[in-house]
């Protein structure tokens, strides 16, 4: 199915700051040099500034190592293709695709921090489910921001899909069990439930998250079916501590990477795989509702690493 399908060119292009600064980059460094120490150093700096991580850097460098002493490699044009397979074999073969509940509707509860891209990220996931012809319906469950509604309203408008709202200032809860309602009695196929921006040391907020949990599950049981944390990669290692924090309190069975078209930080990925075992399902590589990708490791590292 297309939502499944991660496309090299389209990764590429989003990619492109990245590719240009890591790729480029550790061409540059590497090309026509004898690996030694001092090349293993800028080899650490430089992951390191990419946001690939410290323990991603130094896990990749001690492999660089290691294979130089094995003599398997033997200069520093050959470390490029070796940092490609490293990278690969870090994601072992893992369900990456977006879970569907056996019996419609498929909810997906979808939460991050201000301003991460959460609402496009939205949109795009829409977009994706719509092309595969499914029906989708919008909870607007961020009540205490208007302009938050009216955004998801503009796009339900825009991809001409349904949205229930409550009252501004109302409980966030209350709407998620209405929307769930609207879902079952229309026979919709997936139900995406947007939540106010919140920070995990906002115990009220996190406090109100689990309550929608409790509440879709009592009207819809095993609900929700994926809970998708959306990071800004712009944001860097502040997206590596969302995911470990969010981790341990919203229940994340997967990451919506957004934003990657603006950063040359795509090494974010490395990081968060390093630190934590929530996959990322779902990359942002551009600023329109089509331009959200499956993660596929394999086809995310190629394109990174690109000439």
């Amino acid at each position: 199915m297309a939502l499944f399908k991660s496309a090299l060119g389209k990764l590429k292009q989003g990619l492109s700051r990245t590719r240009e600064s890591l790729g480029g980059g550790l061409r540059s460094l590497l090309t026509g040099r004898k690996i030694d120490e001092q090349l293993l150093a800028d080899l650490e700096r430089r992951l390191i500034e990419s946001d690939v991580g410290v323990a991603g850097a130094r896990e990749l460098v001690e492999s660089v190592r290691a294979d130089h002493k094995a003599g398997r490699i033997d200069s520093g044009d050959q470390v490029l293709d070796h940092l490609k397979r490293e990278l690969k074999a870090m994601w072992p073969e893992a369900d990456r695709t977006l879970h569907f509940a056996d019996a419609a509707p498929t909810v997906i509860l979808v939460t991050g921090i201000n301003g991460v891209g959460k609402t496009t990220s939205i949109a795009k996931l829409c977009k994706a489910l719509t092309n595969e012809n499914r029906t989708v319906l919008l909870g607007a469950c961020d009540t205490f921001r208007a302009g938050a509604v009216r955004q998801l309203e503009i796009w339900g408008e825009r991809l001409g899909i349904e949205v229930v709202k409550g009252q501004q200032g109302g409980d966030p809860a209350s709407v998620a069990f209405d929307a769930c309602d609207a879902a079952v009695a229309r026979k919709v196929d997936v139900l995406i439930l947007d939540t106010a921006g919140r920070l995990h040391t906002q115990q009220g907020l996190m406090g109100q998250l689990e309550k929608i949990r409790r509440v879709i599950d009592k009207r819809i049981p095993g609900a929700p079916h994926e809970t998708l944390l959306v990071l800004d990669a712009t944001s860097g290692q502040n997206a590596l501590r969302q995911a470990e924090e969010f981790k341990q309190t919203a229940g994340v069975t997967g990451i919506v990477l957004a934003k990657l078209d603006g950063t040359a930080r795509g090494g974010i990925v490395v990081a968060i795989r390093t630190a934590t075992d929530i996959p990322v399902k779902f990359v942002g590589v551009g600023e329109t509702p089509d331009d959200l990708e499956p993660f596929d490791p394999e086809t995310f590292i190629e394109a990174m690493l690109a000439e």
